[in-house]
């Protein structure tokens, strides 16, 4: 931010002073479980793209190495068959991949990946509010933080660490989340490895099918 000021010297002539602010910022990158406690977190990383923080994070590049120690692949509940990753959830930031689910683009979609996308939307709608649990607690988070960059950071993990001890103590309450409207999906290019592309839409198919349809998913949609 820049800040023009014109002053007055001593011989009678304006100056004009430029004085030039500077602002750092750094990015939390969260993995968040159903009870919204962060299972793992990183801050410090620099950019606006969330997928480039991922990618530079240990936790994604051992996700996109498979060398994190994630459970075996299972049947969904009421199937035989296949047997299914498990998987993150994330936004359109987010590539497509076998351990991580992402939404279809919004444009021309069939019933079927509506209902993927909104299934989605509820999903990470945990994590989001748990940002919001973790920001209007420690207020601090809705402000500039007036301190020095690796201070700053150390004050954003020890927020973390706080926000995972009250949910601990406090225990959770879904209908909580239920309050926060799903938003809109905005346009987006698809993009992922086969693996994924496959996964998704076995997920798609299972999410029509009697065994994993919700009641109210039409309306919804």
């Amino acid at each position: 931010m820049a800040n023009t000021s014109a002053l007055r010297s001593q011989s009678g002539v304006a100056a004009n002073i430029l004085i030039i602010i500077f602002f750092f910022s750094f990015v939390l990158f969260v993995v968040c479980d159903a009870n919204y406690s962060f299972r793992y977190i990183d801050v410090g990383s620099y950019g606006s793209s969330s997928d480039s923080v991922f990618g530079h994070s240990d936790f994604g590049q051992m996700l996109l190495n498979n060398t994190l120690d994630l459970p075996d692949n299972t049947t969904l509940p009421g199937t035989t068959s296949p047997a299914m990753p498990f998987v993150f959830v994330g936004d359109e930031a987010f590539a497509l991949g076998e351990h991580l689910m992402r939404p279809y683009s919004s444009r021309g979609l069939s019933i079927a990946r509506r209902v993927f996308n909104y299934r989605l939307t509820r999903e990470r709608r945990v994590v989001e509010c748990a940002f919001c649990i973790l920001a209007n607690k420690w207020r601090f988070l809705h402000t500039p933080i007036h301190l020095k960059l690796e201070t700053a950071i150390s004050a954003v993990k020890a927020a973390c660490v706080l926000h995972n001890f009250v949910r601990e103590r406090d225990g959770y309450n879904f209908e909580d989340s239920l309050s926060h409207s799903l938003e809109s999906h905005l346009p987006s290019v698809v993009r992922g490895h086969r693996q994924g592309v496959a996964v998704r839409e076995h997920f798609t198919a299972y999410f029509m099918s009697p065994h994993g349809a919700l009641p109210w998913q039409l309306e919804a949609i």
